[in-house]
């Protein structure tokens, strides 16, 4: 059974498209607002509506919000190329490579670093969505480099409010197209879904508050190698400060990098990598530190920017 809710249009909305005030007001997309309206899910005044359709202050919303599917379990079978760079009885730290989602999503069906670690004979916490038990924090299935997952519950308890609290160092190394201006800066800027709805996220106003720091480590003719820390952690967040600079990831079609560039270098994914990650062991209070070599795909790249002079 679905959220039914009964509200008027609020006067900020007079004149607006009937899927984008929906998307307004309830934050989704435009492309979930049409698709409730054409499945019959929203009345306007009683009637049955067009997603192009104006609305007016006043008007009575009758809108049904289905649930959302479950997210499928993950899947225990180990990940190739998946490497445990430490584990005790709390937590375990990995080097994620490419195509590999932090957990199961329901429009991810490929391998996962929780089911990675329950296939090798891992032990998680149980913690959590029963999907993402024991993930603490994610990296894009096509960003790879260092990631920990909770063994223990009070591992768990720790490091979700760790990152939460912005306690934990994140450190990634990302080349962009161009030549940074200044070379070192901070970016805050607030993102959220991107109003197109096609599953990129954007600087928009009214967004979650979003801090990322950069520094350039060398520049090249084409593109820069950048050190970046997060203060926070949003989805695509470095790929979309970066793109919001006008110096997208290399490699990285969905943010408008350029694909001439990626195809010189090998890259076929966005060149992006946590190269480290520092923590507070949550038993020992110990601060600890662990770093991730580049991938094969990523070190070619700088090669053959090096080897252009």
């Amino acid at each position: 059974m679905g959220d039914r809710r009964s509200l008027p249009v609020p006067d900020g909305l007079e004149g607006e498209r009937l899927d984008a005030a929906l998307a307004r007001l309830f934050g989704f997309s435009r492309t979930r607002a049409a698709e409730l309206i054409a499945a019959g899910e929203v009345l306007v005044d009683g009637a049955v509506p067009a997603k192009s359709d104006r609305v007016h202050a006043g008007a009575w919303l009758d809108v049904t919000i289905p649930p959302p599917p479950a997210a499928p379990m993950p899947v225990a079978e180990p990940v190739p190329g998946m490497t445990i760079l430490y584990e005790d009885d709390d937590v375990v730290v990995v080097s994620k490579p490419i195509g590999v989602a932090a957990h199961p999503t329901v429009g991810w069906t490929g391998p996962t670093v929780i089911g990675g670690l329950l296939g090798g004979g891992h032990r998680v916490s149980t913690s959590g969505a029963a999907e993402r038990q024991g993930i603490v924090h994610r990296l894009d299935a096509n960003t790879t480099g260092v990631m920990v997952v909770a063994k223990s519950e009070r591992a768990y308890t720790h490091l979700k409010r760790a990152f939460k609290e912005r306690t934990v160092d994140k450190r990634y190394h990302a080349l962009v197209q161009g030549h940074m201006d200044p070379l070192r800066g901070t970016v805050d800027a607030p993102i959220d879904r991107h109003p197109s709805g096609d599953g990129r996220f954007a600087v928009v106003a009214g967004g979650k508050d979003s801090v990322t720091h950069y520094d350039t480590i060398e520049a090249f003719r084409a593109a820069s190698l950048l050190d970046i820390k997060l203060e926070t952690g949003r989805t695509h967040q470095i790929r979309v400060h970066m793109a919001a600079l006008r110096h997208p990831c290399v490699g990285d079609l969905l943010y408008g990098a350029d694909p001439t560039l990626a195809a010189r270098l090998g890259v076929r994914r966005q060149w992006l990598h946590a190269v480290s990650l520092s923590f507070e062991h949550p038993a020992t209070g110990e601060w600890m530190t662990f770093t991730s070599d580049y991938p094969d795909d990523l070190g070619r790249a700088l090669e053959i920017l090096g080897d252009e002079g």
